[in-house]
């Protein structure tokens, strides 16, 4: 049996959160019903407790939640990179999870 393409460039979502946010459970409900006909590799990070420096903090307290998806085996995300990522914010529906995994997957 031979991998599918699908598999060998799957994505990578990274979900930017932090505690109670109503927005965020919804985001992850999303992020579930996506998983179920698309699996993918999963990350959180909570902006409020992140470490790195710069501060996702700075850069998002805001505008959670918000999701980045990149290649599987692209490099860690960073905040000085995140402009030049694909992402969604606030409020995303399965659909648009998928439309932009579409975009990744191809580049």
């Amino acid at each position: 049996m031979r991998a599918t393409s699908r598999l060998l460039q799957a994505c990578r979502i990274t979900l930017f959160t932090r505690e109670n946010c109503g927005l965020c459970t919804e985001a992850r409900s999303v992020l579930s019903d996506v998983w179920d006909t698309r699996p993918f590799q999963f990350k959180e990070i909570d902006i409020i407790k992140s470490d790195s420096k710069p501060r996702w903090r700075d850069l998002y307290e805001f505008d959670v939640p918000v999701i980045h998806i990149s290649k599987s085996s692209a490099p860690e995300e960073h905040p000085q990179a995140a402009s030049k990522t694909v992402k969604l914010m606030h409020r995303f529906t399965t659909d648009q999870v998928k439309a932009k995994m579409d975009l990744v997957e191809k580049a």
